[in-house]
């Protein structure tokens, strides 16, 4: 039980991996009683005698995992991880909020595919539909599209949505608090 709270306790990282070994890691770090987060996307491939839907990670070559940062031995051990995303040598947890809207994206059934991390845009957050309370930047196109971003990456996911879900992100101070 006890270690069961420190897994509730402890804050997720994103885990450098080698390209096209995120699914072995993600059931590695799963066998060995860690949470792991893998965001996939479907993807048509086309080769030359078939056309085959694909299972891709949103974020090529990161895998998220929640852990204690103290004890991170035994996951830098795994062979197809490279090293815990941070700075110098310490590790930089992940915000909790961002994998959340993560998590809700992907079982949301809403087709999300990468994007370009962006720094520019406007703040929205989704006050309608399967994506209800989802915070992001708001990008003009032909569709309208909801880009969430894990800030330490500097990588996005873009997700279409509804105008109406949209609703602008209210900043305290804004505009002189209205």
């Amino acid at each position: 039980m006890a270690e069961e709270d420190g897994l509730k306790s402890a804050a997720w990282f994103a885990l450098a991996v080698i390209p096209r070994k995120e699914k072995v890691t993600a059931r590695t770090l799963r066998a060995k009683g860690y949470e792991e987060f893998l965001p996939l996307y479907k993807e048509k491939r086309k080769w030359s005698d078939r056309v085959q839907t694909v299972e891709m990670p949103l974020f090529t070559g990161y895998v998220f995992s929640r852990f204690d940062p103290e004890n991170r031995l035994p996951i830098l051990k795994i062979p197809s991880v490279h090293q815990i995303v941070g700075f110098g040598k310490s590790p930089q947890p992940i915000d909790d909020a961002e994998i959340s809207a993560l998590q809700t994206i992907c079982q949301a059934a809403v087709q999300a595919v990468p994007c370009p991390y962006l720094t520019a845009g406007a703040k929205v957050t989704l006050q309608h539909g399967p994506l209800k309370g989802v915070e992001g930047i708001l990008v003009e196109a032909k569709e309208t599209r909801l880009v969430l971003s894990v800030s330490l990456l500097q990588r996005s996911v873009s997700v279409e949505v509804d105008r109406e879900w949209i609703a602008p992100l209210r900043i305290y101070g804004e505009l002189g608090g209205r």
